[in-house]
C-alpha cells in the first residue's frame, strides 16, 4: 500500500488540490472553517515523516566522507550561494521571491531517499545520510532567514508566530519521533506503530494541500501568471541540481551510485519543514505558501523524469559508458 501511495503521489496532490481549489470557489465559508484544522495535520504529517527518518543512528550516516562532505558541500554551500544568488535578482513579487527561495535552500528527507531508490542509487547512503541532513537543515534554517529575509522581516515574524511554528511544528515533532523510535527499537508494539505511521505521510499531506488550496484559493487566482514564472524556475532548477550532482560527485571521486544518490539530493527540497515557517510570515508574504505547495508538485513531476534520466543518461553504470 505505502509503495502504491509514493508511485501514485503526485496524481493524490492534484486531486486534492483540485477538490480543495473546487470548495474555496464553492463554498468560501465551509473552507475557512477547515482552518483550524491545518496546523494539526501539519504536525502529525510532520511527525509521521520524521518518523522515518533513523535519527538514532547519527552517526551512522558519518562512515563515508567522501559523499557526506559532498552532500553537505552540494546542499548547504553550492545551492543556497545559487539560489540565494540567483532569485534575489529576478523580476518577481517579494513574497514569490521568498517562497522560491524558501523552498529550494532546504534539502529533502523523506521521498529523497524512495526515489534514490528507485532510481537506482545508493538507498543505504541515503538513509544513512537523512538525519545528518535533517539536523544540519535545521541549524541552517535561521542563518537562511536572516540572510534572505533580511532584519526587519525577521523580527516582524518573529513577534508574530514563526517562533511557535517552529517550537511546536518542527521540533515538538522531531524530539517526538526520536522517542518513538527509542521506544521502537526496545518494544515490537511501537515497532509496528512506527510501521504504520509511514503510511501516514502521502494521506496527510494530500489533506494538508487540500486545505492550503481551499483557504488560498484567492491567493492562486492572483498568482496564475506568476505560477508559471516560477514553474520555469522550478525546472530550470531540477535540470541544474542533476548536473550538479554529478559534477560535484565526480569532483569528490564517487562512483555511480553515490552520485546518482547526491543527483536524488539536490533535486528534491523539503517543502514539508518550509511550511510551517511560511504560514507563520505575515498575511502579506502567503503568496509564498502558494509557491511552496507549487513546488512540490513540479519536483513530483521532474522526480518521475529524473527516474529514467538520471540513472540511463546522465548518470549511467561505468560499464555502460
Amino acid at each position: 500500500m505505502r509503495d502504491w501511495m509514493e508511485r501514485h503521489q503526485v496524481w493524490v496532490y492534484l486531486i486534492a488540490i483540485s477538490a480543495g481549489l473546487g470548495l474555496g470557489l464553492g463554498q468560501p465559508e465551509a473552507a475557512a472553517r477547515l482552518d483550524p484544522l491545518l496546523w494539526p495535520l501539519l504536525g502529525a504529517l510532520l511527525y509521521a515523516t520524521f518518523t522515518q527518518v533513523p535519527l538514532l543512528h547519527v552517526g551512522h550516516g558519518l562512515t563515508d566522507v567522501r559523499f557526506l562532505g559532498a552532500l553537505l558541500v552540494g546542499n548547504f554551500v553550492v545551492i543556497p550561494l545559487l539560489v540565494g544568488g540567483l532569485v534575489s535578482n529576478l523580476p518577481l513579487a517579494p513574497a514569490v521571491q521568498l517562497g522560491v527561495m524558501l523552498v529550494l535552500l532546504v534539502p529533502c528527507t523523506d521521498w529523497f531517499i524512495s526515489f534514490t531508490h528507485l532510481g537506482r542509487g545508493d538507498t543505504g547512503r541515503a538513509i544513512a545520510s537523512t538525519p545528518v541532513l535533517l539536523l544540519m537543515q535545521l541549524l541552517a534554517l535561521p542563518v537562511y532567514l536572516w540572510l534572505f529575509l533580511g532584519n526587519d522581516l525577521v523580527e516582524a515574524a518573529l513577534s508574530t508566530h514563526l517562533l511557535t511554528a517552529f517550537a511546536g511544528l518542527i521540533l515538538a515533532p522531531l524530539v517526538l519521533a526520536w522517542i518513538t523510535e527509542r521506544l521502537a527499537e526496545r518494544r515490537p508494539r511501537a515497532k509496528t506503530l512506527v510501521d504504520g505511521l509511514g503510511l501516514l505521510p502521502v494521506p496527510l499531506l494530500a489533506l494538508v494541500v487540500f486545505v492550503i488550496s481551499a483557504s488560498q484559493v484567492a491567493t492562486v487566482s492572483d498568482l496564475t501568471g506568476v505560477l508559471i514564472q516560477v514553474a520555469l524556475i522550478f525546472v530550470a532548477y531540477l535540470v541544474a541540481a542533476a548536473f550538479l550532482g554529478k559534477w560535484i560527485g565526480r569532483l569528490f571521486g564517487l562512483r555511480d551510485r553515490p552520485t546518482r544518490t547526491l543527483a536524488f539530493s539536490f533535486g528534491t527540497r523539503n517543502s514539508f519543514v518550509m511550511l510551517p515557517i511560511a504560514l507563520a510570515l505575515p498575511e502579506a508574504w502567503q503568496a509564498a505558501v502558494v509557491v511552496i505547495v507549487f513546488q512540490s508538485l513540479i519536483e513530483l513531476f521532474g522526480m518521475a523524469a529524473y527516474l529514467h534520466w538520471i540513472p540511463n543518461r546522465l548518470i549511467p553504470d561505468a560499464t555502460e559508458q
